[in-house]
C-alpha cells in the first residue's frame, strides 16, 4: 500500500527582477533553489529587456503589486528563507518591508548597476536599502563595488580595506556581511564573510575567508544572484549560516568551472546551475 505522508519540502523565496536571458534575476534564482534541492517560489519586482549583451529596458511592477504578490504567497506558503536581488525602487523596498515576516531569514544581494552600466535601483531606494533593508538583513553580499556604493566611498584594493569596510557595513545592522572579491585582481578571488558579535559566543572566530583560484571564464553572467539564492536555499534547508555560505560557495565554483560549456549569445553568457546533475 502506498504511504499517504510527504516528506516536508524547503520553499526559498526570491523577490527580484526577470531575465529573459535567464541568466540572472527572478530566472537564476529558481534554477539556484531547484539544483539545491529546495521548492522555489518568487516574487517579480521589475522586468528587463535583456540579453547577454546588456540590458535594454526596465519596466517596474507597481510596488502595491509586489506587495501583494508577497502577501498572497505567504498567505499560503510556509517560506523557510528569503533573497532579495533588484528591487528597483525606494517604494518597493517599503513595499517588501511591511509585508515580510521578522523572523524569516533574509539575504539581501544588493543590485545597484547591471554590469552594462545600467542603474538597477534609483538614488532614493539606494538610501532606503541602507537604512531600512539593511538592518533586516541577516546576510548581505555586495560585491567589492557594491560595497563602496554602500559605504559611499572608495572601492576596496587590500585585504585591510576590505576588513575595514566589512566593519562599516555590520555597523548599518546585518547580522552577517559577505565581500565576495571575484570582481578584483591577482591569482586569487577571496571572499570574506563577518559575523555580527549576537551570532557568535565570546571567543569563537567572527571573521572567515573563503579563498579559490580566480577562475576566467566568458560565461560568468549572474554570478552574484546564484550565490545568493544557493546561500538562502542552504538556509531554507536549516543550514547554519556559516554552512550555508561554505556549501554556496562550493556551488558556484562549480557552475562557473563548467559556465563555458554554454554557447548562449554574442554576450556574457549564465553560468551552470545544474552543473551537479548533467
Amino acid at each position: 500500500m502506498a504511504s499517504n505522508s510527504t516528506a516536508s519540502t524547503p520553499i526559498a523565496l526570491s523577490i527580484a527582477g526577470s531575465d529573459p536571458s535567464g541568466g540572472a534575476g527572478i530566472q537564476a534564482d529558481l534554477k539556484t533553489f531547484a539544483a539545491c534541492k529546495v521548492f522555489g517560489t518568487s516574487v517579480v519586482s521589475a522586468l528587463t529587456a535583456q540579453n547577454t549583451l546588456g540590458v535594454q529596458a526596465l519596466a517596474p511592477v507597481a510596488p502595491e503589486f509586489v506587495a501583494l504578490q508577497l502577501r498572497t504567497l505567504l498567505a499560503d506558503m510556509p517560506i523557510a528563507a528569503v533573497k532579495t536581488g533588484m528591487l528597483y525602487s525606494a517604494k518597493v523596498i517599503c513595499a517588501v518591508l511591511a509585508e515580510l515576516p521578522a523572523h524569516l531569514p533574509l539575504v539581501v544581494d544588493p543590485v545597484l548597476v547591471s554590469s552594462s552600466g545600467r542603474r538597477l535601483l534609483d538614488h532614493e531606494g539606494e538610501q532606503v536599502l541602507r537604512e531600512q533593508l539593511l538592518p533586516r538583513a541577516t546576510l548581505l553580499t555586495p560585491n567589492l563595488d557594491e560595497a563602496a556604493a554602500l559605504l559611499q566611498c572608495q572601492t576596496a584594493t587590500s585585504e585591510l580595506d576590505i576588513i575595514d569596510q566589512a566593519r562599516a557595513l555590520l555597523d548599518l545592522g546585518p547580522q552577517a556581511v559577505l565581500i565576495k572579491g571575484g570582481h578584483g585582481e591577482g591569482p586569487m578571488a577571496t571572499d570574506l564573510l563577518l559575523l555580527s558579535d549576537h551570532l557568535v559566543v565570546p571567543g569563537d572566530d567572527r571573521q572567515f575567508v573563503f579563498n579559490s583560484s580566480r577562475l576566467r571564464v566568458s560565461n560568468s553572467h549572474g554570478t552574484g544572484c546564484t550565490l545568493s539564492a544557493a546561500i538562502c536555499a542552504n538556509l531554507a534547508k536549516g543550514e547554519p549560516l556559516l554552512g550555508a555560505v561554505a556549501t554556496a560557495k562550493e556551488f558556484i565554483i562549480g557552475a562557473l568551472k563548467r559556465a563555458d560549456e554554454f554557447e548562449l549569445g554574442s554576450g556574457a553568457g549564465s553560468v551552470h546551475h545544474f552543473h551537479p546533475y548533467y
